[in-house]
């Protein structure tokens, strides 16, 4: 009897731990279902192209998240899909946090996980987050738009964490020097992340060791030692832990700016005292 009571024991803790396992882990499309649908859906056009860049669970319990960049003569258009548990529905847009505090869990998610450079009073009322791509041309053109803010702002505190786009081809590179920058010297960091906007057109994957040395050189440090550093499987790691962050809390494309833990996805589509008021706002809550 007493085995009996054992076996049944370990039988329910399997079917609870299975249950949890069915709820935290939505069944995701595979990459040939993916691609069959948007061939379906865009295939009428020879000029429309696309890039799976993830498939994964989302944020939403139960929803599976598909990543895509859709491109045609125009340019292009990152592209979220949440796709049902049944695999027959998607649905497209943004997932909003509900609840009397929707920002709260990112804001503490974000507090805990953040590993990059940081500048601004440590014990700030207000914790502004980007996750960024050192080859994202929007990275670039948010990069003017949130030093200004942080010039009125100078309360604020603000972090800089590495988010690197699968499609971008030395983005990954990119990333493992400016973390390895950021751990050298705080002041050549941001040197080196506005060289690298800067020099951003001239940078090719071939050309990038190269580039990336000489802008690390002009920002302070040393180059080479940063070559050597960006090559190290720990810094890798770095790198892909502060991606792993970014997608905990919604992050699917850059630059993407939480403010307090309330994520803002186009700083420079929106207007200058809006993201003041924003920040303003946050301060007081």
């Amino acid at each position: 009897m007493h085995r009996r009571l054992i076996c049944l024991s370990v039988l329910l803790c399997l079917t609870v731990f299975a249950s949890a396992q069915e709820k935290s882990s939505p069944p995701l499309p595979s990459e040939e279902t993916v691609n069959s649908f948007l061939q379906q859906t865009f295939g009428y056009d020879s000029s429309v192209t696309w890039k799976i860049s993830a498939i994964k669970p989302s944020v939403a319990e139960g929803l599976a998240e598909v990543d895509v960049l859709v491109s045609n003569s125009q340019g292009q258009n990152a592209t979220t899909l949440y796709v049902t548990p049944d695999g027959k529905h998607a649905l497209t847009g943004d997932i909003m946090p509900f609840g009397a505090k929707p920002y709260e869990p990112a804001k503490q998610a974000l507090l805990k996980g953040v590993n990059g450079p940081a500048r601004g009073p440590e014990k700030s009322p207000v914790t502004i987050v980007e996750f960024s791509d050192l080859q994202c041309p929007h990275c670039k053109d948010a990069q003017p738009i949130i030093d200004k803010l942080l010039t009125d702002e100078p309360t604020a505190r603000f972090v800089f964490q590495n988010y690197p786009l699968p499609m971008h081809n030395w983005a990954g590179k990119a990333a493992n020097y400016a973390d390895c920058v950021g751990r050298t010297s705080k002041e050549g960091f941001w040197k080196f992340v506005q060289g690298t906007f800067n020099d951003q057109a001239n940078i090719t994957e071939s050309n990038a060791d190269e580039k990336l040395t000489a802008i690390a050189d002009a920002a302070g440090v040393k180059g080479a030692d940063m070559a050597t550093c960006a090559a190290k499987p720990d810094t890798r790691a770095r790198v892909e832990k502060s991606v792993a962050l970014g997608q905990s809390v919604g992050v699917s494309g850059t630059p993407t700016v939480f403010v307090n833990g309330r994520r803002i996805g186009n700083v420079v589509g929106l207007p200058p005292e809006i993201l003041k008021g924003l920040v303003e706002f946050a301060a007081k809550q």
